[in-house]
């Protein structure tokens, strides 16, 4: 039996009410955005599709923000208020964690790069790859 190419990583809100996993692989693709919501919350996403996150506590805490298209379930801790994860626009079967949530980025590679959601519209398009599980 072959080795799964993830590891189940934790990570959850600051004041440990949320928690989650999500499986990465060895190098970790992520971005950064310049929309009105990322920029105000320094959010750094990585996209995983539903079958590698798990909720490990805390459901019945998360209150949930949405705007605009109200598409995407921005989700955050209602004792803390840290957004760990959410429900992202660009792939409502999945979910966007944030890398700063993450509890260690230790054994991992973590690679960030700028995503220009100020027009996410004519971006997105870049996006639909990063929630695929591998063939």
């Amino acid at each position: 039996m072959s080795e799964s190419p993830f590891t189940w990583r934790a990570g959850g809100c600051h004041c440990g009410g949320v928690r989650f996993e999500a499986a990465l692989p060895a190098t970790v693709e992520a971005q950064t955005c310049n929309c009105s919501m990322c920029a105000k919350t320094g959010f750094v996403h990585v996209i995983v599709p539903e079958s590698r996150f798990r909720l490990t506590k805390g459901a019945d805490r998360l209150a949930e923000y949405t705007f605009n298209t109200r598409v995407a379930k921005h989700l955050f801790c209602s004792e803390c208020g840290v957004k760990s994860f959410y429900r992202p626009r660009s792939n409502p079967d999945g979910w966007s964690v944030n890398a700063r949530c993450l509890d260690s980025v230790d054994g991992f590679e973590l690679v960030i790069e700028a995503f220009d959601g100020q027009n996410w519209e004519a971006n997105a398009h870049s996006l639909s790859h990063l929630s695929k599980e591998p063939a």
